[in-house]
């Protein structure tokens, strides 16, 4: 592991440490499993950039792997895992076998949990610039001086009920949100791709989904939370006319579904059940057409935010 010199793969010189698994500078990882390496005496700062090495001497096939996370890998042949620069290297737009990093801070700190889809995983916002919503938040919050860490639980196609694009929700809520060191606060932005993907090409042979539905799985992640005494807040649905409609899942958008949007957010809104709301779709949308975002925010897709949109989503979350 080592500090990162930009997102050209390169590492600041001298600054690398080997990394250790019970002493031994190897590890064969179960399949399934985690593999956590020993602790690494190096001091690091707020928001730096670090850069983790990993050599697989052998044909290694990925089980699964984060994909579209708007931060650039990069691919090495041989054991390159001490060199300063990688030329030649191909790039790799996604992550792979790391899953974090795990830091001391030196005065207590809580962790807020951005649990959500590609929203929250950062699609549309400029790739290697930390422009997603969870890294804005993160910045401002560092240039207050506030104890608090933001943690990204973002997925791409992530969905409430449907696995496919990572598990759902509820199968997933233990690990990547509650299992955190420190959470305090989990905050939730998920469901658009429930409503969305039913007859479209991503699910063309699903039923259409229900509120009910969607509000009795928030439901159980707000048991999940509180039975671990976690502070939980739901963020409301963006709107989304005109979502991907020219291209091939064309459909993911119909105004019978954005009646269900407004339904699920009715009821986040107004319910009480969280423990705070978001109102993240209040913010966004369009005063003269509330189905639609505002195009200031919109990255031109109009279901994901741009830089704008997000740096407004990250303003707008004063209580953590």
């Amino acid at each position: 592991m080592a500090r990162a010199d930009g997102a050209d793969g390169n590492i600041v010189p001298g600054t690398g440490q080997a990394l250790t698994f019970g002493g031994q500078r190897g590890t064969v990882i179960p399949p399934g499993a985690p593999a956590l390496s020993d602790p690494l005496d190096m001091s690091v700062q707020a928001l730096e950039k670090l850069a983790v090495s990993v050599y697989l001497p052998q044909k290694t096939p990925l089980a699964t792997f984060h994909w579209g996370a708007q931060q650039t890998g990069h691919l090495a042949a041989g054991n390159a895992t001490g060199a300063a620069a990688l030329p030649g290297a191909t790039p790799l737009h996604g992550r792979a076998l790391l899953a974090g990093i795990w830091v001391d801070a030196a005065h207590p700190t809580r962790a807020v949990v951005a649990f959500g889809d590609s929203i929250t995983d950062g699609n549309g916002s400029t790739p290697d610039r930390d422009r997603r919503w969870p890294d804005q938040l993160a910045g401002r919050l560092s240039a207050g001086g506030a104890a608090v860490a933001v943690v990204n639980a973002g997925i791409s196609g992530a969905r409430l009920l449907g696995d496919r694009m990572g598990a759902n929700a509820a199968a997933r809520f233990e690990q990547d949100v509650l299992a955190q060191p420190g959470v305090y606060t989990a905050l939730v932005l998920m469901g658009i791709n429930d409503i969305g993907w039913p007859h479209s090409a991503l699910a063309p042979q699903e039923a259409p989904m229900t509120a009910a539905r969607m509000i009795a799985a928030y439901r159980q992640l707000i048991a999940q939370a509180h039975a671990r005494g976690v502070r939980i807040v739901g963020g409301t649905l963006l709107p989304f006319e005109g979502a991907l409609q020219d291209t091939p899942f064309r459909g993911y958008y119909t105004p019978a579904k954005d009646a269900v949007r407004g339904e699920v957010n009715r009821w986040i809104r107004e319910s009480g059940e969280f423990d705070e709301v978001a109102d993240f779709d209040a913010l966004l949308r369009d005063p003269d057409h509330p189905s639609r975002m505002q195009p200031r925010y919109d990255s031109g897709d109009h279901l994901h935010p741009g830089d704008a949109g997000y740096a407004a989503i990250a303003r707008s979350i004063s209580r953590y």
